[in-house]
């Protein structure tokens, strides 16, 4: 086998990686909020499965931006698919960021906000 078709193989692999990523995890999602619905735990649920589901879907655009990254740049480094390549990452970053916002309410370059540190005891 030719690195052309090694290269192909390795972004088809990365693909089909990257939609299992996010169809597998809408399914664990999906079955911990019937499990939580069923146990009635009074939990909210909704959030709950917005942020798995969300999780997945994020890490499911990593996994294909790397593909898209493999296929054309390892492959057919021409003006035009370097083109396409740059409006297709830069539509899955813009995703990816609105979906970081959604799941964590904070972009991903903002540090986490911790619990107020309490003044010492005296």
């Amino acid at each position: 086998m030719e690195f052309k078709g090694i290269i192909e193989a390795a972004g088809e692999v990365v693909d089909l990686a990257g939609v299992a990523v996010i169809i597998v995890g809408a399914i664990l999602a999906t079955v911990s909020v019937v499990r939580k619905l069923l146990q009635r735990t009074g939990s909210p649920v909704y959030e709950a499965y917005r942020q798995q589901l969300g999780r997945s879907i994020l890490l499911g655009l990593e996994l294909l931006v790397a593909a898209d990254i493999i296929r054309t740049v390892a492959v057919t480094p021409t003006f035009e698919s370097l083109g396409v390549l740059a409006l297709i990452v830069l539509i899955r970053t813009f995703l990816s960021y609105t979906l970081q916002l959604e799941v964590t309410g904070r972009l991903p370059w903002q540090q986490a906000q911790g619990p107020e540190p309490t003044p010492p005891q005296r």
